[in-house]
């Protein structure tokens, strides 16, 4: 299933963007329904921190295993977030938030349960902050209730769609706003001529031997070893000294 891991990663990378945060410094992200860690990874890549919540013990097993660099809670979201106030720079969710809309006990409310999501949610971010949340809804009635019971905790914003015209990549991402009312960002695949940005280029007199075109380091290359270590570092991990052989290749008669 290695083409729902690229279009996982894919959504996570988008709805990051999405929330268009500041470059210069690390934050602190919310993952709800984080599942085995897959959206972290990117978060980490990136440079910023994580908190995962997931209702699925299984799932948070794998995150265990595979390491992540976030911490987990092991949580059902509509009964809320039990975050400190102000916590978050911003939250991101890929494909968890429709499963509110299902009664799967007799004690489910979906509008409650909704409601105290996000009511829970709109408090654990900073002023100024955005949540992100990718889903699938069934149906249009499924993404009213959704958009209403965000609005009534207090967020504005609205619906992104990517993609409108493609049936099979066409994504909805609900993009929140908490105290400021942004504008909304336009959606991709949307044919707007002329309105290409122009990308400037950065001067810069960092080592960008082993960047990418998007700035981060290649994947397991050295540099991007040592970000890493660093990162563990400063989250108090205990990370082995870098030497000259951190991030060498073995010669292949190992």
């Amino acid at each position: 299933s290695s083409r729902v891991v690229d279009i996982q990663s894919q959504m996570s990378e988008r709805a990051v963007e999405l929330l268009g945060l500041p470059e210069d410094r690390p934050c602190l992200l919310l993952d709800v329904g984080c599942g085995s860690g897959l959206s972290g990874d990117y978060i980490s890549d990136e440079g910023h921190y994580w908190i995962g919540m997931d209702i699925s013990p299984a799932m948070l097993d794998v995150a265990v295993e595979r390491e992540v660099e976030g911490d987990l809670l092991l949580a059902d979201v509509g009964h809320g977030i039990p975050i400190r106030p102000g916590m978050f720079d911003g939250c991101i969710s890929i494909s968890a938030v429709q499963w509110l809309c299902n009664a799967d006990k007799k004690s489910h409310n979906p509008p409650k349960r909704l409601y105290r999501f996000f009511s829970t949610l709109y408090t654990a971010l900073a002023q100024g902050s955005r949540a992100v949340l990718q889903l699938y809804p069934e149906n249009s009635e499924q993404l009213e209730l959704i958009t209403a019971q965000a609005m009534r905790a207090g967020f504005t914003g609205g619906m992104v769609v990517d993609y409108p015209n493609s049936a099979k990549a066409k994504k909805f991402f609900l993009c929140l706003f908490v105290g400021t009312s942004g504008t909304l960002p336009k959606g991709l695949g949307i044919e707007c001529a002329g309105e290409e940005e122009t990308h400037h280029a950065k001067f810069t007199n960092e080592r960008t031997r082993f960047r990418n075109a998007k700035g981060k380091s290649v994947k397991k290359s050295r540099d991007w070893i040592l970000e890493k270590k660093e990162r563990r570092r400063r989250q108090g991990k205990e990370v082995r000294a870098d030497t000259k052989y951190t991030g060498r290749k073995r010669r292949p008669r190992f």
